[in-house]
């Protein structure tokens, strides 16, 4: 019984450090006015809360889009695809394969992410990262809306095919039906919306994003090795034609570039802000030890003054300069 309550004060006293860590953190990436001089201002992201805004609204309006295309959709016979002729057929009993895969990217980049609350080696600032990863995302979205909408091909996947009942969606009875979007069967049984893939859209941002921040250069190389992996397996499973998937890898990587370009470099958390977030007791122990040091040995830390003085009539003067002392014996 003790040690429950040890281990539930333990773990509220942690989650409250977490909690303020974040804090600090969003503040710091969402200064209004940019008069904090430890975050650069995010000019493409606006304020904090207008940016979590359009987020989910862009996510939702992506999501409106590829329901509003499936109305669009007429089944068809399956194109004529290299990457059909070159890789076999999955089937849809092994067709959650590829979806395992991206689930253990999304998954591990978000934990990767969020290891600056749990771990000491803080090389990153986890809303700064995100605010990025949302801005590649949303600008990557609604070239995918665009494209889609410009031409509808026949959707590859089994539920897309002539003669299944999910290939084509009945007129709307209303206009709430459409707005509501079906979430998340629409989403899951979705067609039309082929050109190009979000799946990849989502790994390539994420592998981009841990090749630029991450520290370990095993797992950058195993990142992209995953990426191209899961590639080949959607259009195993059927769900894209190569195109969707040859067209999302150059246009993600050249959004990534132009937006990168647009926007400020984060801040190093190595160098600079740690003295902003809060410190646990040890952090502060370690401090308090190390001014006390200072002050023992007469130092504060502070650059030593190496001007030159000379001493006239009793009196130090600074770089050899006597305003308005006479110099004679008189």
């Amino acid at each position: 019984m003790i040690v429950v309550d040890k281990m539930s004060l333990y773990i509220g006293r942690e989650a409250s450090k977490v909690f303020g860590v974040i804090v600090v953190e969003e503040s710091l990436c969402g200064d209004v006015d940019g008069d904090s001089a430890a975050c650069p201002k995010l000019e493409i992201y606006s304020r904090r809360t207008h940016f979590s805004v359009y987020v989910l609204l862009e996510q939702y309006i992506h999501g409106l889009a590829a329901r509003g295309v499936h109305y669009l959709h007429r089944p068809g016979p399956l194109l004529q695809d290299v990457g059909f002729f070159l890789l076999p057929e999955l089937g849809p009993d092994k067709a959650y394969i590829s979806e395992t895969v991206f689930t253990f990217i999304f998954i591990s980049f978000v934990l990767w992410t969020f290891h600056p609350f749990i771990f000491k080696n803080k090389r990153i600032y986890t809303v700064l990262v995100w605010c990025r990863v949302l801005a590649f995302l949303v600008a990557s979205q609604f070239l995918r809306i665009i494209t889609f909408y410009s031409t509808q091909l026949p959707g590859p996947n089994y539920h897309c095919r002539e003669g299944s009942k999910l290939a084509r969606l009945p007129h709307p009875d209303n206009m709430l039906e459409v707005l509501l979007i079906n979430f998340p069967r629409g989403v899951l049984y979705g067609c039309g919306d082929l050109i190009f893939s979000s799946h990849m859209i989502f790994s390539l941002v994420f592998v981009r994003t841990y090749q630029k921040y991450g520290s370990n250069r095993l797992i950058k190389q195993l990142g992209w090795l995953v990426a191209m992996m899961q590639s080949c397996l959607i259009i195993a499973s059927r769900k894209h034609y190569t195109v969707d998937i040859v067209v999302a890898w150059y246009t993600v990587n050249l959004v990534v570039f132009f937006v990168e370009k647009s926007i400020p470099e984060m801040p190093d958390r190595t160098t600079g802000m740690l003295s902003l977030l809060p410190l646990s007791m040890k952090d502060k122990d370690g401090k308090m030890k190390e001014e006390n040091h200072k002050l023992l040995n007469g130092t504060t830390g502070e650059a030593p003054d190496r001007r030159q003085r000379t001493q006239i009539n009793g009196k130090v003067m600074e770089d050899g300069h006597a305003d308005g002392v006479s110099t004679n014996g008189a």
